[in-house]
């Protein structure tokens, strides 16, 4: 009778251990399995700019070697310093061009307050006149300033990255975020170099390639991917990703410090995520069915030049 039940026990223990085990898989299988993790240099625990791919935020970062010495804002987080908050639709004032009205609007109010305005008889009338000369002329000025200053703004904020093929042409420095670091120049060639890596760390997550990995990824990464790849083994389940296509993507900042290049793209993706057990059989994903992602991916690389290697991966919110 004990050994009837017991034997029943390890049955129904062993039939809910496979119905939990792809309960137990993670949904994203794919490399990095829809996490944040690696290091941006000093930028780790700063949120990259949002880009038009990324038009929000960036998840920060679940995992990293680099130490969080003090917490930045950035995600989500209220800024400090800045107590009012611009209303929306309020425009936005160019600092150069609203001091320049201010100081010629300025000078014509101190010349009237000074005894030269329009208290001062017919002289004060001329100058009051004048005054009003001097007005329009600002405004009219200041006007065709910023419709100049603001189609050039517009021409430098981001690049666009829409062609499935590659990334446009030689993109000039990104801004330098607050943070610090010398901007970097990016190039055609370093765009493909960041769209090949993504599709060439797919291949070889494909094939459980750690020595490619290791070619094309920090040790940090390299580390956390061989980590993922050892816990799908150990659950007898396997991730395989094909069809892998480069949507579009952008530059989010690009920065050197310590000698070494950084750069943050904004990457959007489609691919077949799929994962199967020990016998082929399918547990999550579908084999007709791509997902589409959107990550920025980190590179760096020595500033006297080599190969860009991956270094950080973060989700888009």
């Amino acid at each position: 009778m004990k050994s009837r039940l017991l034997r029943s026990t390890l049955h129904a223990l062993l039939a809910a251990s496979l119905l939990a085990g792809p309960l137990a898989i993670q949904a994203d299988a794919r490399p990095g399995q829809g996490g944040s993790m690696g290091s941006r240099g000093s930028r780790t625990w700063s949120a990259p700019p949002v880009t038009r791919t990324t038009p929000y935020s960036t998840a920060p970062m679940d995992r990293s070697i680099t130490p969080r010495t003090a917490p930045t804002p950035g995600y989500g987080a209220p800024q400090m310093g800045a107590p009012f908050a611009r209303p929306m639709g309020y425009p936005n004032r160019h600092p150069f061009l609203t001091g320049l009205a201010g100081g010629f609007l300025g000078a014509g109010l101190f010349g009237m307050l000074s005894g030269h305005g329009f208290m001062g008889g017919m002289h004060g009338f001329f100058s009051f006149l004048g005054l009003l000369v001097q007005i329009g002329l600002v405004v009219m000025l200041v006007m065709w300033l910023i419709r100049r200053f603001g189609r050039s703004s517009q021409g430098t904020n981001g690049f666009g990255l829409s062609s499935p093929r590659g990334m446009p042409g030689a993109a000039p420095a990104s801004p330098t975020p607050s943070t610090g670091g010398a901007p970097v120049q990016i190039t055609t060639a370093d765009y493909q170099s960041f769209q090949q890596t993504l599709m060439d760390i797919q291949s070889a997550w494909n094939q459980q390639n750690i020595p490619a990995m290791q070619q094309m990824a920090t040790p940090e990464m390299v580390s956390y991917f061989n980590e993922q790849l050892a816990t799908l083994a150990s659950q007898g389940a396997r991730n395989v990703v094909s069809d892998v296509r480069f949507l579009q993507g952008d530059l989010a900042e690009a920065w050197r410090e310590n000698n070494m290049d950084y750069a943050s793209v904004a990457m959007r993706y489609s691919l077949i995520d799929l994962t199967t057990n020990a016998t082929g059989q399918v547990i999550d994903g579908s084999s007709t069915t791509p997902v589409t992602i959107t990550e920025v991916w980190t590179f760096v690389r020595p500033s006297r030049g080599g190969r860009w290697l991956l270094s950080a991966i973060q989700q888009a919110r």
